[in-house]
């Protein structure tokens, strides 16, 4: 489990094939998928902050299309010495080429890393 939470924080707004990931400080997200086909979208932030929350919304150009899904409390998880707050959705869901899935966090709002959908 420590090691596929740790492969989710690389750098970068990552091109995703329906799969990848974005981090953007101590805040990351990864999308899991085939094609342009979205099963599950996670959000992890480094740390515990016990109350926070998350969503994910739908970005096209700089703007907000759609939230996907709304605010969601966050579960602290430990893996080793490593401690995070992680928040998981499925969504099973085909997005359009060029879309981005973005991640907001309670506290963090001058955060929010995005994974690009790729056909």
């Amino acid at each position: 489990m420590g090691f596929a939470v740790m492969t989710l924080c690389v750098v970068g707004q990552s091109p995703a094939q329906a799969s990848g990931d974005a981090e953007d400080g101590a805040l990351s997200i990864g999308a899991i998928g085939d094609g342009p086909r979205v099963r599950e979208a996670r959000v992890l932030l480094d740390g515990w902050k016990p109350g926070v929350r998350a969503r994910i919304s739908e970005w096209r150009g700089g703007t907000c299309v759609r939230e996907i899904r709304g605010r969601k409390h966050m579960t602290s998880k430990q893996q080793s010495r490593y401690r995070y707050e992680i928040a998981t959705w499925k969504l099973d869901k085909g997005f359009r080429h060029e879309r981005r899935i973005c991640a907001e966090v309670s506290g963090h709002e001058e955060r929010m890393p995005c994974v690009t959908i790729k056909r």
